[in-house]
């Protein structure tokens, strides 16, 4: 039964990751797709074994924090678990039905607290308040640095007044800050999916960590392209100058907070960034009814994370597998 158990949890662990690869190819290589540096099949190719690096490399903070810093004093029941990586996974998956990008950490994180408290379980408040301060602070830091970017990049090296076809530094340029930005999604994503695996205390941080990287790689390979022309051809409407800031701010915010062990969105850095290289040229360039359709996602994401959480651990209970 224990090894039964087991095997439902690391299959919905590895499911959730290749629900979350698939859901930030957009976030990760929508800039360098969208401005024609890279074709999609190629931006996918690039993207899947970074994203393993940054999961098995940069991941352990992250791990540490979602495998013990949200709930209790100790490992959680293999139920428990299976709970909060199937609440999160199915949602993620609904959402990317729908090609809405959302937080996946967010729903990760509400979804531990409802499961958490259906089943009685003391919930680390403190890092959940730390991790909505982040969540507030890292869109505007974002925001900061894209808008600072093309501002200093402008100066040094004014644009020219017609944009002509992409040069080869522009192509680099485009497809570094892609790369860059699909290792920081490894190192800050895995720990959504593997780390319920290291909430039992059955599985080590590595061996949790290549599991959650090959889900993700996969999900970028297989099923990645629609939300990589979602992002590409429904949000981003930048030249190359300001995709590049964009894209490093976002790659720059997430590995600050992964260094210290936390995580945040990868969409919020980046409609921050996107807004803030907007600015940076004027408030036309900034698209609005996008932002707003990604903003109703990240408002649906937690709620109905706690909820999903909190009522499939209450019907586990109520059957007596938890």
């Amino acid at each position: 039964m224990i090894a039964l158990a087991v095997g439902l949890l690391v299959a919905a662990a590895f499911a959730f990751a290749y629900s979350i690869g698939a859901h930030y190819t957009g976030a990760c290589m929508g800039m360098p797709y969208a401005a024609g540096a890279i074709r999609a099949r190629n931006a996918l190719l690039v993207m899947a074994p970074l994203t393993v690096a940054g999961a098995v490399l940069a991941s352990e903070g992250v791990e540490q924090t979602v495998g013990h810093g949200l709930l209790g004093a100790g490992n959680v029941s293999l139920g428990l678990a299976l709970a909060i990586v199937t609440s999160a996974l199915v949602l993620t998956s609904a959402f990317n039905f729908l090609t809405i990008p959302t937080s996946t950490i967010q729903i990760l994180v509400f979804s531990t607290v409802g499961a958490g408290l259906a089943d009685g379980a003391a919930v680390h408040w403190t890092t959940v308040d730390g991790l909505l301060v982040l969540w507030a602070v890292a869109p505007v830091a974002a925001f900061a640095l894209g808008f600072l970017f093309v501002r200093a990049s402008d100066r040094l090296r004014p644009r020219a007044a017609t944009p002509g076809p992409l040069v080869r530094s522009a192509v680099l340029g485009l497809v570094s800050v892609g790369a860059a930005a699909s290792f920081a999604m490894g190192a800050n994503d895995v720990a959504n999916a593997s780390g319920a695996l290291v909430m039992t205390g059955l599985f080590t941080l590595p061996i949790a960590a290549l599991v959650g990287g090959i889900g993700l790689a996969l999900g970028v390979l297989t099923w990645g392209r629609p939300l990589l022309e979602r992002v590409a051809y429904g949000v981003v409407a930048l030249d190359p100058r300001m995709a590049i800031g964009a894209q490093l701010a976002q790659s720059s915010v997430i590995l600050v907070a992964v260094a210290f062990g936390a995580f945040t969105s990868m969409n919020q850095a980046l409609v921050g960034a996107m807004i803030g290289t907007g600015f940076a040229r004027g408030r036309s360039t900034v698209p609005w009814k996008s932002i707003r359709d990604i903003l109703a996602g990240w408002a649906v994401g937690p709620i109905s994370g706690a909820a999903v959480g909190f009522a499939l651990t209450a019907g586990l209970r109520s059957v007596g597998a938890i």
